[in-house]
């Protein structure tokens, strides 16, 4: 399993440009950024070669894609979508994310079908490029009641909406901090076969009742209460091999230098993978 960064905890990045630089200073294998803008900075030759210096790939994109809220809003992004998907191509990325909000000001059934159809539609652009689209879980109890309805919010759920999404290259995106606060155990990971995985993402609980622990309240790998070693032992049981991205959401932006925060990322890893015996 690749180790990976994005952005997501290491403050006032200058670009991916500097992302990517870190990550290959830290020994970090794999790098969450925008393709194309990486292609459209360098060209495509470039930015291979920018990877390449710094002895990293791609991890995943992001989906360019406004799928949450009106049709318009749909159709603006769609079609950015392929452009997206042809330069992460281009750069060797197989994977592209999204997350699942918990909740939602539509009614739940209403927005089920709308979208359905509208990420079915993005998996089948996405698959004509050969990446994979990963649906992300939202496990933290006060996002369940932020808006009106309640939407998906478990493991069993996404995947049951994989299959109704019906294309071959729709699998989770699975974080850590919501397999904690879902509750869920080694045995729901070993459960799963590896190729229902795009890409994963790491990072740590404090030491609250579950139900108390926020979204914009994580905690750097090994630093807090989730059993990471068991968490990547069980991936690397059912034989994952991507990557395995830190991903920190806090309430303030942290005020330590990005280098130190690389510093303690790749600490943390340290001390997890060993944990795990990886």
């Amino acid at each position: 399993m690749l180790r990976g960064l994005s952005g997501a905890g290491l403050g006032k990045l200058e670009n991916d440009e500097h992302l990517i630089e870190l990550a290959g200073r830290y020994g970090f294998q794999a790098v969450d950024v925008d393709a194309k803008g990486l292609i459209e900075r360098h060209g495509a030759d470039g930015a291979r070669e920018l990877l390449k210096k710094n002895n990293v790939v791609i991890g995943s994109i992001g989906l360019p894609v406004e799928w949450r809220s009106t049709d318009e809003a749909f159709r603006q992004g769609i079609v950015k979508l392929a452009q997206a998907a042809e330069a992460a191509a281009a750069l060797g990325c197989t994977s592209c994310c999204t997350y699942i909000l918990p909740a939602t000001d539509l009614k739940a059934a209403h927005f089920m079908t709308l979208a359905t159809r509208r990420l079915r539609i993005c998996a089948q652009i996405l698959g004509g490029y050969g990446i994979r689209l990963g649906l992300e879980f939202v496990g933290p109890h006060h996002l369940r009641t932020a808006w009106k309805n309640p939407f998906i919010w478990t493991m069993q759920e996404t995947l049951d909406w994989i299959d109704a999404i019906g294309e071959p290259n729709v699998g989770l995106l699975f974080d850590a901090y919501h397999w904690y606060t879902n509750e869920l155990t080694i045995a729901d990971i070993e459960a799963l076969r590896a190729d229902q995985i795009v890409h994963v993402h790491i990072n740590d609980a404090a030491d609250l009742p579950v139900q108390d622990v926020l979204d914009n309240g994580r905690l750097y790998p090994g630093e807090g209460v989730i059993d990471l070693a068991g968490f990547l032992r069980a991936l690397n049981g059912i034989g994952y091999k991507g990557a395995v991205t830190q991903e920190i959401l806090s309430a303030a932006a942290p005020t330590d230098s990005p280098e130190s925060l690389a510093e303690r990322s790749k600490a943390g890893f340290d001390k997890v993978y060993k944990a795990a015996g990886l």
